[in-house]
């Protein structure tokens, strides 16, 4: 499979950082099924004790799926970094790690400056080490997977765009439960 160009990748990631910031910031604003209620995304809120939610939370499954989710959040995003940078920098695997910790960062920061979202260290520790972890499968997998990794990309913006066009239309308001 030919190597994708540059301008490619960086669309791809582009892309991918559309839906990361959609995803983290901006749920306030619109509906995929009853996933998640708009009302109560407007948070101020920062945890800055690692690893609190695990001490604290109710069940197991809450922490679990937040942790788990952070970390695969970012490994398409730490994929695509590194497709874009292993051949422009000394270290690509240091700069994906950096690039993930800044992304994240920076998403935290906006979130509570702006209360869009619930800040916390945990989400920046997952999310670097999903950029870790992504750079470590694209070296592993190889330039030969690199278009994958391109298009697989886009198409995941592609189906984040469907499903925020039928937005209340995938799930029924009747079937929620709110959990506490």
């Amino acid at each position: 499979m030919p190597r994708p160009s540059r301008s490619l990748v960086v669309i791809a990631l582009a892309v991918y950082l559309t839906v990361m910031v959609s995803l983290t910031m901006l749920k306030a604003f619109y509906r995929i099924g009853y996933l998640w209620d708009p009302a109560r995304q407007r948070q101020q809120t920062l945890r800055l004790i690692p690893f609190e939610d695990i001490m604290t939370a109710k069940s197991w499954f809450a922490p679990l799926f937040g942790y788990v989710g952070n970390l695969g959040f970012f490994i398409p995003f730490g994929i695509l970094v590194y497709v874009l940078v292993h051949e422009a920098v000394a270290r690509p695997i240091v700069t994906t790690v950096l690039a993930g910790l800044a992304t994240s960062l920076t998403i935290e920061v906006a979130q509570y400056v702006f209360s869009l979202g619930y800040s916390d260290i945990d989400d920046v520790l997952m999310n670097t080490l999903g950029a870790f972890l992504g750079a470590l499968v694209a070296r592993a997998m190889g330039p030969r997977f690199h278009m994958v990794w391109v298009w697989l990309a886009l198409v995941l913006g592609l189906v984040f765009v469907v499903l925020v066009g039928f937005g209340e239309r995938l799930g029924d308001s009747s079937k929620v439960v709110t959990v506490e």
